[in-house]
Formats: structure tokens, C-alpha cells, sequence
């Protein structure tokens, strides 16, 4: 029922520097792999092999990751090293990739709007490779974007993934408030971008994992600039939640935000941990 889901990864990463000069953050490896295979890798095992991304200049590196590399693959063959590419064939193999371009830096929702051309007329995933995710502490539960599929197959609407924050964070956030549905599921009412502090309308922000049907694309045409002067996403969905219906939901599992040095420590030492213990 959803088999896209676009990845914007037009960003600087100015938290980054000097690393993400020459380099995408998004390739920054955990362990062994980059952030953004994760990323794909989530997307697949949720059953979304239409991978789009919304790049921009010094991304080429992204495109290049999801494709053979010949000379590597034969200097390789028959090597023990050769199984550490299986992860990466799997997803080349029984994944499509599609690149479209974000020339001016304009907010989130500007990147997935010129997402549009690699998505068309159908509800998607989006995928924030900055946030990275586990279903489960052990990795081995749905992941949070299937997750988020089950419920769009019994919502067949939007759906945003929340977390609880510390309130005196919350004007990091995108940031809901509304109405309680379950322990873990709510309908929104109230969506602000990153609010001044002590103004928030509650402590569930917004990250990195979203489902959106298609009228968002006509929605973020009409949304004028918010934020930073920036097209935000969630200006566009608290609009599409006016029109119908907007779920955020408390997902199972557990974030790092690696757009921070700190949580990209974080993350290395848990995956350290979970692939190597002791």
C-alpha cells in the first residue's frame, strides 16, 4: 500500500564541521555503516523499496553509496571481506533509488515538496537520517516506520512520530498538542515549530519519521514561509489537520539524534554495545 519513501538530505551539517566540509553527513559512519543506510534499511524491512532523495551540492557521495562499485566488488571477491557488502547488495538489489534536487536550502517543507517529482500521487514515508531509530533496545522489533505503516493501513491518514522531551527542550522541536486517542496515539490539534521557551502547547516533539498523503504536496504550494522565514512541514500539517486528521504517535523503541555530536556518541557506543557487548 505505501512503497515510497523520500529521504531529505540536502542539509549542511554546519554542527559537523570540518567533517561534513567535503563529506554528507549523512554518510558520517555508525560502527561500520553510514547513518543513512540505517535509514533505508528501516524504510525496507516497513516494506517501502521506492527510495527517494531530495539531495543538493556535495551529496554525491549518497548516490554513490546506493550503487556498484566494480573495482571494489572484484579487488573483494572471495574474500572474507566480502560479506561485510551483503547489507548494502541487499538493498541495492530489491531496492529503486531516485535523486531530485533541493538548489535552495527553504526548511523541511520545501525539501519535500520538491520531493513531489520522485513521489507522485501517493501516500509516503519520510525518513530523517539524522534521527536514528530502533524499534526495540535489542533492534530485533518493527521498526519505527513499520510501525507507522500498520497505523496508516486503520487511519489512512497522516501520521507524525512523537517522542517526550524534557519541557526546557522543547524549543528545539516541532512540537503537538490534541486530542488523546490511546496511551499512544493522538489526534492533533495544535502543531508549532520550534516554540519560544515556556510557550510549548505541550512535551511530545515531533522526529525524524512521518507518513504523509499526497494533498500535503498541494497543502506546502499554499503554506507561505514560517519559521526562519523557512517552508515548515509542520505549518502544512497542522493545516491538513484543520482539513481531516493528523495522528501522532508515541512510537515503541528508542532515538539518537545524531544531528548532534553528542547523540551521534551516543549512538556509537549503544551499537558498540549491542554488536560487540561486553
Amino acid at each position: 500500500m505505501i512503497k515510497k519513501c523520500l529521504f531529505p538530505v540536502a542539509g549542511y551539517g554546519t554542527r559537523f564541521l570540518p567533517a561534513t566540509k567535503a563529506m554528507p553527513k549523512e554518510v558520517l559512519p555508525i560502527l561500520d555503516k553510514p547513518l543513512v543506510q540505517y535509514g533505508v534499511e528501516e524504510a525496507f524491512a516497513a516494506g517501502l523499496t521506492d527510495i527517494g532523495f531530495v539531495t543538493g551540492r556535495g551529496k554525491r557521495a549518497i548516490e554513490d553509496h546506493f550503487d556498484m562499485s566494480y573495482e571494489l566488488e572484484h579487488q573483494i571477491a572471495g574474500t572474507g571481506k566480502e560479506r561485510q557488502l551483503a547489507g548494502i547488495r541487499e538493498l541495492i538489489e530489491r531496492c529503486s533509488f531516485s535523486y531530485t534536487r533541493q538548489i535552495h536550502m527553504r526548511g523541511l517543507g520545501d525539501a519535500i515538496l520538491k520531493g513531489r517529482t520522485v513521489i507522485g500521487d501517493e501516500p509516503f514515508g519520510v525518513v530523517l537520517a539524522d534521527d536514528l531509530c530502533l524499534g526495540t533496545d535489542d533492534g530485533r522489533g518493527p521498526g519505527v516506520l513499520q510501525q507507522m505503516v500498520g497505523l496508516y493501513r486503520q487511519f489512512r491518514c497522516s501520521i507524525v512520530a512523537v517522542e517526550e522531551v524534557p519541557a526546557e527542550e522543547a524549543h528545539k522541536y516541532g512540537v503537538i498538542a490534541g486530542e488523546a486517542l490511546s496511551d499512544t496515539l493522538i489526534r492533533v490539534t495544535d502543531m508549532v515549530e520550534k516554540p519560544p521557551k515556556g510557550t510549548a502547547p505541550s512535551n511530545l516533539a515531533i522526529i525524524g519519521r512521518y507518513i504523509l498523503t499526497p494533498d500535503i504536496f498541494e497543502i506546502l504550494e499554499n503554506t507561505e514561509p514560517g519559521k526562519n522565514g523557512e517552508l515548515q512541514i509542520t505549518d502544512a500539517l497542522l493545516t491538513q489537520a484543520g482539513q481531516g486528521c493528523v495522528i501522532a504517535y508515541k512510537f515503541a523503541g528508542r532515538r539518537f539524534d545524531c544531528g548532534s555530536v553528542e547523540g551521534f556518541v551516543e549512538a556509537t557506543n549503544f551499537f558498540y554495545q549491542l554488536k560487540y557487548g561486553g
